[in-house]
């Protein structure tokens, strides 16, 4: 085992968190959770998390001094934009009960999340930036607005295999870019788009919906979606692609090429390879 790797573990063991494993090495948290996404955390550490949360949020809610009351639109029919905010938000981001939040390094998507949130919220987001990691995160705390988003995830993931198929494309992208890779390594004969989600559950509504689109995949335990084949590849080129601007990141100790390059551009590459 890699140093790092050791690093990890012993931490997990100790009942480190993910968050506080990420903070202590430095490293991105797609790195840490591979090594430790087999760990569980102790029955007591996880309610220690349940207390000192709702401990957060009765201080929240104490001191929010009427917050939650700055007006938002609410909506009952999907459009583009909506989709593409709650879906940016379950996969990348986080809907607490104290407000939304979106973490990521490209301001490709931190705008586009942005843009969408606000044609129903006029405030401007919390910004920050992990000078460590390069992740930035915008939020936005209303406690409303929260729970009415979070009324939206739900829905979305059970009614979108029943809505129009550019809702179920808006759906995929977003997944795609969120949690998403180009696998091309042509020595090795490898030319795969993998995406990642702890959630498995949204793995299988992922791999339905990409069936309905007559893409085939297959779902790797533990956490892991898989799309191979020149016609495959092919048609996800043709129905979702990455959207422009959306890079892997070259810095990551896992990284293949060493530099950041375009998912889309990968996606042409990898289907230009084949040899037939």
């Amino acid at each position: 085992m890699n140093g790092f790797k050791e690093i990890c573990i012993k931490l997990r063991k100790q009942d480190y968190t993910l968050p506080e494993i990420v903070k202590i090495t430095g490293r991105p948290k797609t790195s840490v959770h591979f090594h430790i996404r087999n760990i569980p955390l102790s029955r007591k550490k996880l309610i220690e998390i349940r207390e000192a949360s709702d401990k957060r949020m009765l201080l929240f809610s104490s001191n929010r001094k009427g917050r939650s009351e700055r007006s938002f639109i609410k909506f009952d029919r999907w459009d583009r934009s909506m989709v593409c905010l709650v879906s940016h938000l379950i996969f990348d981001g986080e809907i607490k009960q104290s407000g939304c939040i979106y973490n990521n390094r490209s301001d490709t998507l931190l705008a586009k999340v942005e843009a969408a949130m606000k044609k129903i919220y006029s405030f401007e987001p919390t910004r920050y930036i992990n000078n460590v990691t390069g992740v930035k995160r915008i939020s936005y705390f209303n406690v409303v607005l929260s729970v009415f988003i979070r009324e939206k995830a739900h829905e979305l993931i059970k009614e979108i295999g029943v809505y129009p198929v550019w809702a179920k494309v808006e759906f995929l992208r977003s997944f795609f870019d969120d949690e998403g890779c180009m696998d091309f390594r042509p020595k090795e004969n490898r030319r795969q788009i993998r995406g990642y989600q702890k959630d498995v559950s949204i793995l299988f509504v992922v791999q339905k919906l990409l069936s309905d689109l007559e893409i085939t995949s297959r779902i790797l335990k533990p956490n892991e979606i898989v799309i191979s084949g020149k016609e495959n590849l092919i048609r996800f080129r043709k129905t979702i692609d990455f959207s422009p601007g959306i890079y892997m990141n070259g810095n990551r100790t896992n990284s293949r090429w060493k530099k950041s390059l375009e998912k889309r551009i990968l996606l042409d590459e990898a289907i230009k390879s084949f040899r037939n």
